[in-house]
């Protein structure tokens, strides 16, 4: 064989071989999928981003869809994480679902911002049974009934998630009843309860605190207002109860206890068996330096104690 060509074989042998030790050392591309709560959904966003900027190679798939089918995705294995705003039940443990909490956050029953009772109801505030005789019985069925005056007769509509969701849930469970219970009109997901809510004068709902508060501005979303809840049931709110006119204040009021629990609540990441892998470290991630980005975007990060105790329960 010519010497050249024996040479140029060489050569190529060692390149390829090169090429392919350099291949072989590069971080291996992976992406985590996510699915589930509309509550969670904009700080896993967040999260997602944050932690690509750390490690390049991992990548994000992030869907809403609600607490449900996070978590039948999670059981079912069609995604590495699954976000659920509520309990896991004894039922699903059992059928392998393993879960850390995360963040809290809370769910608010909102109104439209013109609404006709408006000053009445922030003076007023709603208590827990009355949220049962509208949402439930059926017995407080206008404005006027709500407030004490009978004479403004407009009708209180209401609007109630149709999916699988962890905020009707956990309204529920603030009243003692079951998401069976309530009536008015089902819409899907917490932007559609919002818009809804917006678009009529009359209306009434409940949105997670991330749909009823703009991060941007702290204030009420454009379009929405928020009952406060007469906790006491005294008939007026007093004012330890008053802490909805910023995002800032129910934030602290939900950290403190001050917003009654439920409706608020911890949102929890879900798998099948065990986070393991690249899914592991991101979730370890969250429970540490992740918290730091649960205020800036409208969430109350777990005390030190909790993350450390969600953390041991990862095996770290």
């Amino acid at each position: 064989m010519d010497r050249k060509i024996l040479y140029g074989i060489i050569i190529l042998i060692v390149l390829g071989g090169s090429i392919a030790v350099w291949q072989y050392m590069q971080p291996k591309e992976f992406t985590i999928t996510v699915s589930g709560a509309f509550a969670l959904y904009p700080l896993m966003v967040e999260w997602g981003d944050e932690y690509s900027k750390i490690h390049p190679n991992v990548h994000f798939s992030v869907s809403a869809g609600g607490a449900g089918k996070g978590m039948t995705d999670a059981l079912g294995g069609l995604v590495d994480i699954g976000m659920v705003s509520r309990s896991v039940s004894p039922d699903e443990v059992s059928q392998g679902a393993f879960y850390v909490a995360c963040v809290k956050d809370c769910v608010l029953v909102t109104i439209n911002a013109n609404n006709p009772v408006l000053l009445d109801l922030e003076e007023k505030g709603i208590s827990k049974q009355v949220l049962i005789d509208i949402f439930v019985t059926g017995n407080v069925t206008t404005w006027g009934q709500l407030v004490g005056k009978p004479d403004i007769n407009l009708p209180i509509n209401v609007y109630v998630r149709s999916d699988s969701c962890g905020a009707t849930d956990t309204l529920v469970a603030y009243m003692n009843k079951k998401s069976t219970d309530l009536k008015g009109t089902g819409i899907y997901g917490d932007p559609g309860v919002a818009d809804a809510v917006k678009a009529d004068i009359n209306g009434i709902g409940y949105n997670n605190l991330n749909f009823a508060y703009d991060v941007s501005t702290g204030k009420p979303v454009t379009g929405l207002s928020i009952i406060p809840l007469d906790v006491n049931g005294n008939g007026v709110i007093d004012s330890s109860e008053s802490f909805y006119g910023e995002l800032g204040d129910i934030v602290n009021a939900i950290a403190t206890g001050a917003y009654p629990s439920p409706p608020a609540r911890e949102l929890n990441l879900v798998t099948k068996n065990s986070f393991s892998g690249e899914t592991l470290s991101f979730v370890k991630w969250v429970l540490a330096d992740g918290q730091k980005l649960a205020v800036a975007n409208g969430y109350v990060p777990l005390t030190s104690e909790r993350a450390s105790e969600m953390l041991k329960k990862l095996g770290g």
